[in-house]
């Protein structure tokens, strides 16, 4: 079976992370590497492929099966419309643009040239969110009612040390860590159409925020609330939750999301379920019946490169769609104007289904 052959745009961190899954995958193989940086000659001669200096460079003399984008955010659009351009599928790492506008610009472009786009929301792919999906879908909570989330944890002093725009504006929680949170609620409870938030930088004294509480409204008239914070000690993320990420010490008595219907409630990531039999039991005077979903765990990026392998293959629909990306950008920047303004946000995007 012929590998797909894949070349990656972008050697920082990221991108020699996507490496390093290419070059353990039994079904793709990396066929170059696209920087113009110094450090980027190191790293393709130890992975032992040709180094191009610009996406130009790479069609004018090869013709990969796909390219990965992982350079920073303000390239995004210009780079996968030079995909596009070519035919050539790629993976756009998040956010899948600077701004709504260009993300829809992308949108358009792809769509009339049926040129498959998959956005880097990895944890789209995590099976832990397939499962409480499947659980959810097979209406085990009844009819959604809320969902309580957060993202609460503390970055230390050098994260600000090596970058110190994190501590202006655009380097708050917000803008930085939510678009993967929205990502995660909008697979498990639907779409989002309005928010409302406040903020506070009472603890870091910074001119951006570090602790943010939010207000959702879905589609499907749930609510939800969401506590976020970069400078609170707790373990209550996705990354200290989920176990998929060993860069993180997890805790496997933590969940970060709780998601209740009118039948029983699901926390996630740990899949403790509580529920009731039937609907004539439901009652706080009455116990639920009580269980944890078997699940197992996996890499998402391993599994987003063989989705990817399967999207190019055009065995499968991307999973997260450049609207997906779009919206969850979208969200995020509602959720910015929220804490400026003090108003609820109409992401305007209600009939749409996800």
């Amino acid at each position: 079976m012929r590998q797909v052959q894949l070349a990656v745009a972008g050697a920082g961190a990221i991108g020699r992370r996507h490496i390093e899954l290419i070059q353990s995958s039994d079904r793709c193989q990396l066929a170059a590497i696209v920087d113009p940086s110094p450090s980027a000659v190191e790293v393709a001669g130890k992975a032992g492929v040709p180094l191009f200096r610009s996406l130009g460079e790479l069609f004018e003399r090869a013709r990969p099966d796909g390219v990965i984008l992982a350079t920073p955010n303000h390239l995004h659009v210009e780079q996968a419309l030079e995909c596009v351009a070519a035919g050539v599928p790629a993976l756009i790492e998040k956010p899948v643009a600077h701004t709504v506008e260009e993300g829809e610009r992308l949108r358009d472009v792809a769509e009339r040239a049926r040129v498959p786009m998959l956005v880097g929301h990895h944890r789209a792919h995590s099976p832990i969110l397939a499962k409480a999906r499947e659980i959810i879908q097979q209406g085990r909570l009844g009819k959604l009612v809320g969902v309580m989330g957060s993202a609460i944890f503390y970055k230390p002093d050098d994260y600000f040390d090596i970058a110190p725009w994190r501590r202006g504006p655009g380097g708050g929680p917000v803008l930085i860590n939510m678009i993967h949170e929205i990502g995660n609620l909008r697979s498990l409870c639907g779409e989002i159409i309005a928010v409302q938030a406040q903020s506070s930088n009472a603890t870091r004294g910074f001119a951006v925020e570090d602790t943010v509480a939010i207000g959702l409204r879905f589609a499907n008239g749930a609510l939800g609330t969401f506590l976020l914070s970069d400078t609170a000690g707790s373990p209550r993320s996705w990354e200290q939750t989920s176990q998929e990420n060993m860069d993180y010490p997890t805790y496997d008595d933590e969940d970060c999301y709780v998601i209740a219907g009118d039948m029983g409630s699901l926390s996630v990531p740990t899949m403790r379920l509580k529920t009731y039999a039937r609907k004539e039991d439901r009652s706080w005077f009455k116990p639920f019946e009580t269980g944890v979903a078997e699940m197992v765990r996996a890499d998402p990026l391993e599994k987003q490169l063989a989705h990817f392998c399967d999207v190019i293959a055009g065995t499968a629909q991307p999973l997260v769609t450049v609207y997906d990306g779009i919206q969850n950008l979208r969200i995020v920047e509602a959720i910015a104007e929220a804490t400026r303004t003090g108003v609820i946000v109409n992401t305007g995007r209600s009939s749409v289904a996800v």
